[in-house]
């Protein structure tokens, strides 16, 4: 038997796997940056003013109404307190139409851009409605030269009209005769009183913001009233626009 000898293949036989000769750097592609031309610095510029004019706006629209919560929050510092009570939130004047004493309507957002001093009460008008009219002339005539930035409104309700023999004190004030059920839906009374019993302050905004107790101190109704023609002085003129 003849015999044979295997072999392991020769290294010449072998495939070499090249070896590296070295760490290779990573390799990068760098892209240029766009440039901005001058047509496109003038866009980007112009964005950025109308931006900017846009945000002043807003600020010297929104001064009245951050003027007002200043008005109502820090004229009460700590240790002094209102006479009048504070309405939060604030309401704002409803749409209403009421009819003077002409006849002609009138609608109650009209007479926004003056503070109000409001007394509601029927048209046959009682000892107490009578009472609460002389007030308010009263209150704003205190008020001296301030007086003309306030304005004297009675609210009267009923199917009646208002007594003839009333009518020639009424004439510097603002007289509408409304219905009762739309009133009362924007005015409400402290628990226990009525409509009626109390005297409302509207700010020029048109928001209802302060209601008198029932039995005001007229010297304290005229402080808090002072103290509001006084804080608001700075961005409230007298008149409608």
């Amino acid at each position: 038997m003849s015999g044979s000898k295997s072999s392991l293949p020769s290294d010449s036989n072998v495939a070499r796997v090249p070896e590296p000769s070295g760490d290779q750097p990573l390799g990068f592609t760098v892209h240029s940056l766009p440039q901005m031309d001058a047509q496109s610095l003038e866009r980007a510029s112009s964005t950025r003013s109308a931006r900017i004019k846009l945000l002043l706006l807003l600020l010297v629209s929104a001064a009245p109404v951050i003027a007002s919560y200043f008005t109502y929050y820090v004229i009460r510092p700590e240790g002094r307190r209102n006479h009048g009570e504070l309405i939060e939130p604030q309401r704002p004047l409803p749409d209403i139409v009421g009819t003077n004493l002409k006849g002609v309507p009138l609608a109650l957002p009209q007479l926004r851009h003056q503070w109000l001093l409001v007394s509601v009460a029927d048209s046959v008008c009682d000892q107490a409605c009578e009472k609460h009219l002389f007030l308010s002339r009263q209150l704003r005539e205190s008020l001296g030269k301030d007086k003309e930035r306030m304005d004297w409104v009675w609210l009267h309700t009923g199917s009646s009209d208002v007594p003839a023999t009333l009518v020639p004190a009424l004439s510097a004030a603002t007289v509408l005769k409304v219905d009762t059920r739309a009133l009362s839906e924007w005015l409400l009374p402290s628990p226990g009183r009525r409509l009626e019993d109390h005297l409302y302050v509207v700010d020029p905004m048109g928001n209802w913001m302060m209601r008198f107790p029932a039995d005001v101190d007229p010297v304290k109704a005229r402080k808090d009233l002072e103290r509001l023609m006084r804080s608001s002085s700075s961005w409230d003129q007298a008149g409608r626009p």
